[in-house]
């Protein structure tokens, strides 16, 4: 595993200094796990021996999560600015798609606060940002959210307030979990991750 986290690690790393801009059982309540019956490459998250919560308390690997395109961040529920950002820019990209695909693309959310944000917590934020059924709100260790915040090419800090200083990154996994592209920073325009979503649904 020392060895693929490795590969992926050199793989994130190798997107964001290109400039990122084309490089979870059931998971939700909706979302369907699809087997191709294809060996995961070395270059998929979803090899990653992790186990995350859900916001319904369900305990569930990365890898449950594969069969759709997935777009995915990290975030925190008590942030005060960026996070909202990140789940508008998500919101934007999923009513950016074509109504008839919209469903067949997962969103997932995973917290850098492994104090704070229980499942019941994650729960109640997706009810207030009114998230619906093909998103997917996570939390783990401490030790499984560095690793994973290392190979999405995620930085972040928590502060005396219990803040987080972090990278503003939605990371764009193809079915097999492996990262196709990057939308960097707030208030992006969704145009270029939707026209690789759609190359993810239409290959």
């Amino acid at each position: 595993m020392r060895i693929i986290t490795l590969t992926l690690a050199s793989l994130a790393i190798a997107f964001l200094q290109t400039g990122c801009s084309t490089v979870s059982e059931t998971p939700s309540c909706c979302l369907k796990p699809v087997d191709s019956g294809q060996p995961m490459s070395d270059q998929s998250l979803f090899q990653l021996d992790s186990t995350w919560t859900n916001d319904q308390g369900r305990d569930l690997k990365l890898g449950a999560l594969g069969g759709p395109p997935l777009v995915v961040t990290m975030f925190f529920a008590k942030c005060e600015f960026a996070c909202p950002v990140l789940v508008h820019d998500m919101k934007k990209i999923q009513a950016a798609l074509p109504e008839d695909v919209r469903s067949k693309v997962g969103f997932v959310l995973v917290s850098f606060d492994t104090d704070r944000d229980t499942p019941l917590v994650l729960a109640e934020y997706r009810k207030t940002h009114e998230l619906p059924a093909n998103w997917t709100l996570l939390r783990g260790t401490a030790d499984d959210v560095l690793e994973l915040a290392a190979l999405l090419g995620v930085k972040f800090k928590k502060d005396a307030r219990g803040q987080f200083a972090h990278s503003n990154v939605l990371t764009v996994l193809n079915p097999g979990g492996e990262v196709v592209h990057q939308q960097v920073g707030l208030n992006q325009a969704p145009h270029e991750t939707v026209k690789q979503l759609h190359r993810l649904l239409h290959p």
